[in-house]
């Protein structure tokens, strides 16, 4: 009788698994494509990625949304052309190992705060937290940049030209999520709020 009662819970729990891994493969696929679209901006164009990472965070929770930005990163690592430039930049372990590896790294870690934020605080919270993420972002993208490039060259490189952008698309990340009806981002998640 044991047997037949493990059986049932893992087969009632298979439809749910199976529903979390396309989430994390569609998320992955989102990512990717926001690493692609090039938006005019000044100065510089910028990528989605951000407003991704962000809204993927908070739609999908810090389990998922750590599960999703991980899987990306396992992608790029395994030489999938899933990062902004690649393959023109490089691809695998040594474009993630070049100047903008501390910026993917600040993915995961504004993904996992952001989606703890979802999780756990009011939906209003969002925007502050997402504020923070893109903090955290920018402290570990130029805490790596700062071995590529002169300390005297850091910020203009890697922070002053896509800040604007970046506030923007938090921002508008942020508007959308705190905008969806109330529960839609639980049911993405597979169920009730956590904790």
């Amino acid at each position: 009788m044991k047997e037949t009662t493990e059986a049932a819970v893992a087969r009632a729990r298979a439809p749910a698994l199976s529903g979390q891994i396309l989430r994390v493969v569609a998320g992955i696929a989102i990512l990717t494509l926001s690493a692609r679209v090039q938006v005019p901006f000044w100065p510089v164009p910028m990528t989605l990625q951000v407003a991704a990472v962000m809204t993927l965070a908070a739609l999908y929770g810090i389990r998922l949304g750590t599960a999703t930005l991980a899987g990306y990163l396992a992608a790029g690592a395994l030489g999938l052309p899933v990062f902004a430039g690649t393959p023109e930049k490089g691809i695998g372990l040594a474009y993630m190992l070049g100047g903008t590896g501390g910026y993917l790294v600040g993915f995961l870690v504004a993904s996992a705060l952001v989606g703890f934020a979802a999780d756990r605080l009011h939906r209003l919270a969002l925007w502050p937290a997402m504020l923070l993420g893109l903090a955290v972002i920018y402290a570990l993208g130029l805490g790596w940049l700062a071995q590529f490039v002169p300390a005297d060259k850091l910020l203009a490189y890697g922070m002053t030209p896509f800040v604007a952008g970046d506030l923007v698309k938090v921002t508008l990340a942020a508007l959308l999520v705190t905008k969806l009806p109330q529960g839609w981002a639980e049911r993405l998640r597979g169920g009730a709020r956590h904790g």
